[in-house]
């Protein structure tokens, strides 16, 4: 009977997901970008495009989220926004940073995203313009992937702090306790492995087309760079998602070192009492602002 509950409320979220994308007008960017996925797939085999569609991709996602809060520093009336303002950037920083996320990126996934092709062709995932899915399912895809990233992050993330541990590889990620975007991939080749593992087992198990791949890396690199930014900016539509952490949350824990572990929702720090030292800065903060 449970099993059978299961499948009932899976199926009625799927058909309720299917009306509403029904309802919804046709996407003005839908026939352009139906044009540029036609001309990828006649010119360029599928390793190509897992491949070296997968590394453009990232690069050019991650820098050009990097790219606003890079600026940032240069513009004095966004300084009332940057959560520690007593320590700005540094061009001695900013360009340690730069070199190490070059060395990660293609030495440590670069050989990762060379089995992009690999996977999609184990567990046949199609290519084709007509198996794409809509943008309302890939956003609840993208959704149940944040979850179960969460969900390792939280967990691997708390035990890469214990003092046994923490020197040799999570150290290097906190050198930096004012964080700024582009620091957000900034961290020891084994945790780029360890915690970029949570990414991975989302897309085994929601994965139905290749351009999935690529929206779930966009995601999560704008929800990455967004609360390494170091500036908490008013109407941030990242916000809207629900019991989103956000960039105090995490700017937070490179301050204090101590407590929220969680990459993306608030939930498991809540749940296992992680954020209490958070919830007393908070509540201090508040205090002083009514003195």
């Amino acid at each position: 009977m449970e099993s059978n509950g299961t499948v009932n409320i899976l199926s009625s979220a799927y058909l309720a997901v299917e009306y509403v994308d029904a309802a919804l007008p046709q996407n003005p960017f839908q026939p352009p970008l139906k044009h540029a996925w036609g001309y990828m797939l006649d010119n360029y085999t599928k390793f190509q495009i897992a491949t070296w569609g997968s590394l453009i991709v990232h690069e050019l996602i991650y820098f050009s989220f990097c790219l606003p809060g890079f600026l940032f520093q240069f513009m004095p009336f966004m300084q009332k926004y940057k959560i520690q303002q007593d320590k700005p950037e540094t061009w001695e920083k900013q360009w340690r940073c730069f070199k190490m996320l070059l060395f990660n990126h293609f030495c440590i996934q670069l050989p990762l995203i060379c089995g992009t092709y690999y996977f999609t062709e184990y567990f046949n995932i199609p290519y084709d313009w007509d198996s794409m899915p809509r943008w309302p399912f890939l956003l609840a895809q993208c959704f149940g992937c944040a979850v179960v990233e969460d969900t390792w992050h939280y967990f691997l993330h708390r035990l890469l702090h214990h003092r046994r541990v923490y020197k040799y590889i999570h150290k290097v990620h906190h050198e930096f306790t004012a964080p700024f975007g582009m620091q957000a991939e900034y961290a020891h080749p084994a945790e780029t492995i360890i915690l970029g593992a949570g990414f991975f087992i989302g897309i085994m198990i929601f994965c139905n087309h290749v351009f999935f791949l690529w929206a779930w890396v966009s995601f999560r690199l704008l929800e990455t760079i967004d609360v390494h930014s170091g500036y908490d900016i008013p109407m941030n539509p990242m916000h809207l998602i629900p019991f989103y952490a956000g960039t105090r949350f995490h700017d937070f824990h490179h301050m204090n070192f101590v407590g929220n572990y969680a990459s993306t929702f608030t939930w498991w720090d809540t749940l296992l009492n992680t954020d209490n030292q958070y919830n007393k800065h908070l509540q201090k903060q508040g205090h002083k602002k009514e003195q």
